[in-house]
């Protein structure tokens, strides 16, 4: 059956045509029994074979099917022609107009299927006596008219209802590509700020220590071998913080995610600190507050904000450059504040874009306390050298 029925949608005008000649076939036997005078025969032979070719060809042009339909039920009023079998196209060309005409079609068909009873019957009276039995006979006969007009009307209502819907699913479908597009991107910059901050930290560490160890390899062993160790740890570091952010993109392997590192947190700011004095540049950390519970995100990116700053400090702060830390616990967040007494002017370049060429310095801090809800002050200090202050709300939106 399912077989048949996609058949008969895939050759809708075959299908029409099968009825049509059906139709035409009951005409043609009217049209034999039918004691009508020649003028009436050929005006009732015409009328037969427009109302059946309106039938095959309804679907195909339904406006043009109606105007012909109308003409024929004028011609069969001015030609004395009485009802025949192959009015029965009325009926069937008034549910198409409704379902697949125009506007203009479908008001069409329902005036002409309200009038045509009431031109029937005053034009072919019959043995009606009374008025009331006329009127009962006319409402009688209007009925299936409407009922016509109303199925096709309803029918039209569906497929429109079907049509939105089927827009709104591709209009959803393609927002959400649009969606997975911009995560994706999205994730890519994250990943990419994430694996600047990493590389440039920890890179000028094992810079700085390179150059210490070459400088004193001769003249004092232990402390070279000092920096070596420094390097090496600093290098191990950045490999599992490398290895962590790459196995994100590992989505096939992502079951292994958990062998990486966890993301770097608050308390281990105290060793970023320890790491940049290791380094040869001091640096004065205080905590303020009561420590507590904060979300992961805030804490990654207060880490990332110090860990940013004191690397800008070491690259740009010049010779004999300090800085302080300062974290401080809030009732509803967590404060920072970094300042450095280096030459806070070099600094600046990070506001178009990056000393380093990458687009990454404050403008990466930005987006990164942008994420979490939190605001962010950069700028040089009164009497000299950089600060940064943020304040990063528990909760993103406060």
């Amino acid at each position: 059956m399912q077989r048949l029925y996609d058949f008969f949608r895939r050759h809708p005008t075959g299908v029409d045509s099968f009825w049509a000649l059906l139709l035409f076939g009951l005409g043609g036997i009217w049209l034999l029994q039918a004691p009508n005078s020649t003028a009436q025969f050929v005006v009732a032979a015409v009328t037969v074979v427009g109302l059946c070719t309106v039938v095959a060809l309804r679907r195909r042009w339904p406006e043009y099917m109606l105007l012909v339909a109308v003409g024929c039920g004028v011609l069969q009023v001015a030609g004395n022609v009485d009802i025949h079998p192959a009015d029965f196209a009325m009926l069937v060309i008034i549910y198409t107009a409704a379902a697949d005409g125009k506007r203009w079609a479908s008001r069409l068909a329902l005036a002409c299927g309200l009038l045509a009873p009431t031109i029937n019957k005053l034009r072919w009276p019959g043995n009606a006596d009374g008025g009331w039995q006329s009127v009962v006979a006319v409402v009688f006969v209007t009925v299936p008219f409407v009922l016509a007009w109303v199925l096709g009307d309803s029918v039209r209502t569906r497929r429109a209802y079907w049509a939105q819907l089927q827009e709104r699913a591709d209009r959803l479908e393609k927002e959400r590509e649009a969606q997975s597009r911009m995560a994706v991107a999205a994730e890519r910059a994250r990943i990419a700020r994430e694996l600047h901050d990493v590389v440039a930290h920890n890179v000028s560490v094992m810079v700085v220590q390179a150059d210490g160890a070459a400088y004193v390899l001769d003249a004092s062993p232990e402390q070279a071998k000092q920096a070596l160790e420094t390097i090496s740890g600093t290098g191990r570091q950045a490999l599992a913080e490398m290895r962590r952010l790459l196995g994100v993109l590992r989505t096939e392997e992502s079951s292994e995610g958990g062998e990486y590192v966890p993301q770097p947190d608050v308390e281990q700011i105290n060793d970023l600190v320890e790491q940049v004095r290791t380094a040869g540049m001091p640096v004065d950390f205080r905590v303020e507050g009561s420590p507590r519970p904060l979300p992961s995100g805030v804490e990654l990116t207060a880490y990332r904000i110090v860990q940013e700053a004191l690397t800008n400090t070491r690259k740009h702060g010049g010779p004999d450059v300090g800085a302080s830390v300062r974290l401080t616990f809030f009732d509803d967040g967590l404060g920072l504040l970094v300042e450095d007494d280096g030459r806070g002017a070099q600094h600046e370049l990070y506001e178009e874009g990056g000393a380093d060429g990458m687009g990454h310095g404050l403008i990466g801090m930005r987006e990164r306390v942008g994420m979490v809800g939190g605001t962010l002050d950069a700028g040089p200090r009164p009497g000299g050298g950089f600060r940064i202050s943020a304040l990063l709300p528990l909760k993103a939106g406060r």
